[in-house]
Formats: C-alpha cells, structure tokens, sequence
C-alpha cells in the first residue's frame, strides 16, 4: 500500500504581509499562527496559507488573476450575507454553475478567493 499523501497547505506571494494577513484573518476567519517580518502563516481548517512578501509590481492584472484560491462552505448564502455585513466587496455574488454553486471576490494582490457550497466538485446545484 502506498504512503499518504496529505495537502497541508500552499505559499502566495504578497506585497504586504499585514494587509493579507488583515483580509484572510478578520474577513475570511483564518487563524493567524506566524507572523515574522516578511511571512505569516495562516490556518483554516485542517489547510494552511502561507503569505510571503514579494516585489509583485511587474505582475500584471492577467498573472495575478491566474492564482485562484478555493474554499468551501456548506451554506453559501448565509455566509454571503455575514461577509457582506462586514463589507466585504464580491466579484460575482453567489451564482449557480453546472458543476457548483459559488461566489468570488479578490485578495488585495489582485488573487480571485471562490467560495463553492458543499464539496469541491461533488455539490451540483439543483
């Protein structure tokens, strides 16, 4: 039998640690763990964010929009409405899909943040 294989987590790149780690903690509700001068590490769940500061001013609109982080929530509406009450701005409010049911918003860099209802892939509208 093979060895498992966990996903912890993954790395951006951002051109400040503070406002992402601002956005990701008080807007999206990750923990932050770590914070140093030029990273954070932040936790939701069992998956981890780290965020490294980076020179991101040769990234263009096109290349930022290419990074595309995935969450999940068993209650898209709902969450839709707490995040709006916070002032959270959207790119698309949650809209169905053939394949999901999901809203979008951007990070500070520019990232797109989706979050699907149910799990990734698993979850058809009705």
């Amino acid at each position: 039998m093979p060895t498992p294989i966990r996903f912890e987590g993954l790395s951006l790149p951002v051109s400040d640690v503070a406002r992402s780690v601002a956005f990701y903690s008080d807007q999206l509700g990750f923990t932050v763990e770590v914070v140093t001068q030029g990273f954070a590490l932040l936790r939701r769940g069992e998956g981890t964010i780290g965020l490294m500061r980076s020179d991101l001013s040769s990234w263009s609109a096109e290349a930022r929009n290419k990074v595309h982080l995935e969450l999940s929530t068993d209650d898209l509406d709902g969450l839709y409405a707490e995040l709006l009450a916070k002032g959270v701005a959207f790119a698309k409010p949650p809209h169905d899909t053939p394949w999901e049911r999901s809203l979008a918003m951007r990070d500070p860099d520019g990232y797109r943040v989706e979050i699907q209802q149910g799990r990734r892939g698993q979850d058809m509208p009705t």
